[in-house]
């Protein structure tokens, strides 16, 4: 499936405001609201774009994890694909060569998986984990692509007052959980819808969402094929920092636009970043440039993504990337 600029544009628009009506959206865009909701409902049934809703880690307490998955080549399709079926994964890649697997495992309990599930799996080699201590950009909330084709003016229009900052723990439950998982299913689904999935009254629905969004507990993203988001050239980055250099870091790599996810880690290396450019060339650029004037990095590590078997919620089919 090839995407021309208006696919690129809708995508941009929808990173900013992801439940922005269709009317706003051909306005921003400059084409009728029929366009713009027949061009969407193109790219989600194709299944190159879907708008998704994301808990907010900080507010649930959810424990993340990064694992770096080891298996025999002519398996790692094979794993990668069973845990993009796991309900608690994200952004499960398929990298090195085609025998490293990474991915991203919210919970409290991840024991099992870590330390029976994958290691009584044939196929798999080894298993390195590491746990998630302070997310500097990414996930809810944070756009996968900062970069897009639309003008300032254009975002200006899209963009939503920041959430609150808070800290105090939400346990979703009840009406909240119900709407959450909703909207994981489809980000954009109508008040009414919601109101009718849950069985409670549209304005019901309208004030929890709102409190929920104002309040940071939930946001959403849009989950995009890499050839829709326009970066071809992808790569997980580990650096070695030294703790007095650490924050800093975290804090410096959040502004760089390659960058679509960076956290501080437990682990051999104590920081992590999901990078992505319009070429394997941009990639050098940035490590030699970016990467290469920050103070404190010890040591670089850069694994390059074959191909995305799961986004945020999406499971892609083998042909995609």
């Amino acid at each position: 499936m090839t995407y021309d600029e208006l696919d690129r544009e809708l995508l941009h628009a929808l990173s900013i405001d992801a439940r922005a009506p269709f009317r706003r959206l051909g306005e921003v865009l400059g084409v009728s609201d029929q366009t713009v909701a027949r061009r969407y409902a193109r790219l989600r049934e194709s299944g190159a774009l879907r708008v998704t809703a994301l808990s907010h880690p900080g507010r649930t307490r959810e424990v993340q994890w990064l694992l770096r998955v080891r298996a025999v080549p002519s398996a790692a399709g094979e794993v990668a694909d069973a845990l993009a079926r796991r309900p608690d994964t994200s952004w499960v890649n398929l990298c090195a060569g085609g025998t490293e697997i990474e991915c991203t495992v919210y919970g409290a309990d991840v024991g099992p998986l870590l330390l029976e599930v994958l290691p009584r799996t044939r196929q798999v080699l080894d298993v390195e984990a590491a746990e998630v201590l302070q997310v500097f950009y990414g996930g809810a909330g944070s756009p996968y692509a900062k970069a897009g084709p639309l003008r300032p003016e254009q975002v200006a229009v899209l963009e939503q007052p920041a959430p609150e900052a808070r800290t105090d723990t939400v346990v979703l439950e009840g009406l909240d959980r119900r709407l959450f998982e909703e909207l994981r299913t489809d980000g954009r689904a109508s008040i009414e819808q919601l109101a009718k999935a849950c069985g409670v009254s549209g304005p019901t629905v309208r004030r929890r969402l709102h409190a929920l969004v104002a309040g940071g507990v939930i946001s959403f993203d849009v989950d995009a094929e890499p050839a829709l988001l326009g970066l071809p050239a992808r790569a997980m980055l580990r650096l070695a920092v030294t703790p007095d250099r650490l924050d800093a870091a975290g804090r410096a790599l959040a502004e760089h636009t390659e960058v679509a996810f960076v956290a501080a880690t437990t682990g051999s290396t104590s920081l992590y970043a999901a990078i992505g450019s319009h070429s394997p060339d941009g990639l050098y650029r940035y490590l030699t440039t970016q990467i290469a004037g920050q103070s404190g990095v010890t040591q670089v590590n850069l694994t390059p993504v074959l191909r995305t078997v799961k986004a945020a919620t999406t499971h892609y089919r083998r042909s995609v990337g």
